[in-house]
């Protein structure tokens, strides 16, 4: 993935030289969808230079701003869009077409030197980051374990992965404690928790597998034993209740422009390998066929997950 980074920097820095009059594509928003999208931007660049693509990672929040009032062509989100950012964007005359592109496991993860943490369940998940919650030190979790102050890492308030876990686990959107160190750039999740020995932390799947030889993750049991994030596990639903699907979402406005149709036809193409190239799962070659279709006839509003 940083050889990626560093290829999508390269192209887009040659865009930049480019006449004005070149073609472009904007894309913002999820920081977890974020390394989907720009490989796919990088390859479809190779094939296409014409047509200049931006990548940005706002969180699924602040892209969905952007989105909203027409500033980008397309929004990654690593959740649905809300009810209040769908009337924004209806205020402004744009409707979208929802089409998922992958599956993640949102991964809970601790210090490669971390030697006591075997698994979590969902309760000592919500125990830890509840709103409110008491948990100061490692042994508030489990007596057994060390008497350390414990160092937490989340994403921001605008990241979709914050608003799906905070559903998830402390069972209301949004809900939970403030005082942990908080930044839509997964790689500064990363770079913290590896950098000590008493951290944990959240983020998309892709990332933990990016940087297995820094960090550790926790297997979590959610009533059926510890279960551990895995291409089969997240694919299968056993890893629960942290697996979900993720979003590109296409601006009505942008799906009539043809540089946008030729980016999103590509990215519905190439996505069943790239999204395993970047450390996802991908869909069941069934629900991009349903994505393209969708997409095609300009079908607007919301996809049925399973096509």
């Amino acid at each position: 993935m940083k050889k990626l980074f560093v290829a999508a920097f390269c192209v887009l820095l040659a865009g930049c030289g480019q006449s004005e009059e070149k073609l472009s594509v904007k894309v913002d928003g999820s920081s977890t969808v974020f390394p989907i999208t720009e490989a796919v931007a990088v390859e479809f660049q190779k094939e296409r230079d014409d047509i200049r693509v931006t990548v940005g990672f706002s969180g699924t929040g602040g892209g969905f701003k952007k989105f909203c009032v027409g500033e980008t062509d397309i929004n990654d989100a690593s959740r649905p869009i809300k009810a209040k950012e769908e009337n924004k964007a209806k205020e402004n005359g744009i409707d979208y077409i929802e089409m998922p592109v992958a599956f993640d496991g949102l991964s809970v993860v601790i210090n490669k030197n971390n030697d006591f943490v075997d698994h979590l369940t969902v309760e000592e998940l919500n125990k830890i980051w509840k709103s409110g919650s008491k948990v100061t030190k490692w042994s508030d979790v489990r007596s057994s374990w060390p008497d350390r102050a414990i160092k937490l890492f989340g994403p921001g308030v605008d990241s979709g992965t914050f608003d799906y876990f905070t559903e998830v686990i402390n069972h209301e959107s949004g809900s939970c404690r403030p005082d942990f160190t908080m930044n839509e750039d997964d790689n500064f999740l990363v770079h913290g928790i590896a950098g000590d020995k008493d951290a944990l932390g959240f983020f998309g799947y892709a990332y933990y597998i990016e940087n297995t030889d820094k960090l550790r993750v926790v297997p979590i049991d959610s009533g059926k034993g510890p279960i551990a994030p895995s291409m089969e596990t997240i694919n299968n639903g056993s890893y629960a209740p942290l697996s979900r699907p993720i979003f590109i979402y296409v601006s009505s406005v942008a799906a009539k422009k043809q540089e946008v149709k030729d980016f999103v036809h590509f990215y519905l193409k190439n996505a069943p390998r790239l999204v395993k190239e970047v450390g996802y799962v991908p869909l069941p070659a069934a629900m991009y066929e349903a994505d393209l279709k969708r997409f095609d006839s300009g079908t607007l509003g919301r996809a049925t997950i399973g096509g």
